[in-house]
């Protein structure tokens, strides 16, 4: 086959009537068809580039019988479809990419997956430095093909041109402005193979704040990075900075919580002044910690003076019944000098509940205890609350009959105090309604109740307040099965027995103060 002279508009240095195989491209000299072959025209057409074009050729038979090749120029398809593929590749990098750092919320983990992920889809090795710690920088190695490592260093970031400005959010300087050459020890991780060729500077965007920055490295053995590279890097770094962002958000709110949960946590309860305490809370919700029941324990001075336990409910359960829990919590302790006086520290926290934003009421009792010649003391004030019950010795349950109105609700708090005594081994329960208004038994939908919630005491005459704090938790859980139901909170105040062994400070201690053996 030989070229003729149309052949020379694409190839201008070949003459009429030369041969194809030797003067053309080598993908346009194939072999010439056999008898065998499939027609001319059916066949598939040979693709290849020309002078940085590039063509389909086709071949056919003219009317003399000769094979004819015609050439048609596909370059601007050959490009947009290059293109799509590349898109396509990217946008399926860019899914895997959210995808893989949208599962951690941790953020070390986070900077890990970011790194590694750069590595493997954008260049041979990627270098994340997260904002400063102090006067340290947080960072992270990543190479393709080996292991993640991350440190926290003091580096100087105004050597790595671009550096300082991506770490403040500014926009990117171009790869084309770097000179690898240039590029600091400390940037290069271990095992990266051959001198910087070329590098890529980009911030992390983040929620308002910067998240970081972000260094791409390759070897002068590799390609520079394109123009495309480029943008492809930013829309990288855009979702690796918004995960880095919401993690570091979730570890903030994180440990907020936890710092206001430790305060919002009813307190673990213990022997104050030769009077037993103990405590237990369930939330309305499984997953909760703290609602709108609550507890605490104000030791006296001195065994001489008395000791303050309060027990409330406030109006509705989560998180906002928490927060008004905490701020009665936190006024009570400030009234603790007035606690002679149950009605007037009653009234005081009323009008600081009806002078806030809050719309919600509580119902309250206090009991004031006090041991003193060998008997246990008790002032017993409700506000609208349910009412004590006391368990004796014989099993005899008794309700003290102390009553009051609410507190946040009226203008003022009307209240009854009673007084009475525990003789050793007697204990006085108090509890919040989510425990007799528990729902449950065989059909579902039958109060726990006052009478059962007695017949339950009196079957704990002689226990430890620990021990009939779980029993009666115990008994209300089962009574519910898996229904729904109200906060629940108990407290029980017991006068031990003399000589019966407890636990202080993990050491076995008797109530007459004497070592346990």
């Amino acid at each position: 086959m030989y070229l003729n002279e149309a052949a020379r508009l694409l190839l201008p240095d070949v003459a009429t009537g030369d041969p194809l195989d030797r003067k053309a491209p080598s993908w346009l000299t194939p072999p010439l068809p056999g008898a065998g072959d499939e027609a001319p025209g059916a066949a598939r057409p040979m693709t290849g580039s020309v002078d940085g074009r590039f063509f389909e050729a086709h071949h056919t038979v003219d009317d003399d019988g000769h094979l004819v090749w015609w050439l048609i120029d596909c370059t601007d398809r050959h490009l947009a479809e290059t293109a799509l593929r590349d898109a396509r590749t990217r946008s399926e990098v860019l899914s895997e990419v959210s995808s893989a750092l949208l599962s951690t919320l941790n953020v070390p983990r986070c900077m890990e997956v970011a790194a590694s992920m750069a590595a493997e889809h954008l260049a041979e090795a990627a270098v994340l430095i997260a904002p400063p710690q102090g006067r340290r920088h947080p960072l992270t190695y990543a190479h393709r093909g080996g292991a993640v490592t991350q440190e926290q260093r003091k580096v100087d970031v105004s050597g790595v041109p671009g550096l300082g400005e991506a770490l403040q959010g500014f926009p990117p300087v171009p790869a084309r402005w770097i000179d690898p050459n240039s590029i600091p020890a400390w940037v290069i991780p271990d095992g990266f193979a051959g001198p910087v060729g070329s590098v890529i500077v980009t911030p992390l965007p983040g929620h308002g704040v910067p998240a970081g920055a972000l260094i791409l490295l390759r070897s002068s053995t590799e390609r520079a990075f394109t123009e495309g590279e480029e943008v492809f890097a930013r829309l990288f770094a855009a979702r690796a900075g918004a995960a880095l962002s919401a993690a570091r958000l979730y570890t903030e709110q994180t440990a907020i919580t936890a710092t206001l949960m430790r305060d919002l946590l009813p307190p673990a309860l213990q022997h104050v002044h030769g009077v037993e305490y103990a405590g237990s809370y369930r939330a309305s919700k499984d997953h909760e910690q703290v609602g709108g029941d609550f507890y605490d324990v104000h030791p006296g001075a001195d065994p001489s003076q008395e000791t303050l336990v309060v027990l409330g409910d406030v109006a509705g359960k989560g998180l906002d019944a928490a927060v008004l829990t905490g701020k009665i919590r936190n006024t009570l302790q400030a009234l603790l000098p007035l606690a002679e006086d149950h009605e007037r520290i009653l009234n005081l926290l009323n009008g600081a509940l009806l002078s806030s934003h809050h719309t919600r009421f509580a119902t309250l009792v206090l009991a004031s205890v006090r041991r003193r010649a060998g008997r246990t003391e008790l002032r017993l004030t409700s506000a609208g609350h349910p009412p004590p019950l006391i368990v004796r010795t014989d099993g005899t349950v008794e309700e003290v009959p102390t009553k009051g109105t609410l507190v946040g609700a009226l203008p003022a708090v009307r209240a009854q105090t009673v007084e009475t005594v525990l003789a050793p081994g007697e204990t006085c329960l108090l509890y919040t309604d989510g425990v007799i208004e528990a729902r449950g038994g065989p059909l579902g939908d039958d109060f726990f109740g006052e009478r059962r919630l007695e017949r339950a005491l009196s079957d704990c005459a002689g226990m430890p307040a620990e021990a009939v704090v779980e029993r009666v938790q115990m008994l209300a859980t089962q009574w519910l099965g898996g229904g729904r139901h109200d906060d629940m909170a108990v407290v029980a105040v017991s006068a031990p027995r003399p000589g019966s062994l407890t636990a202080v400070n993990g050491h076995p201690h008797r109530i007459d103060g004497r070592r346990g053996r």
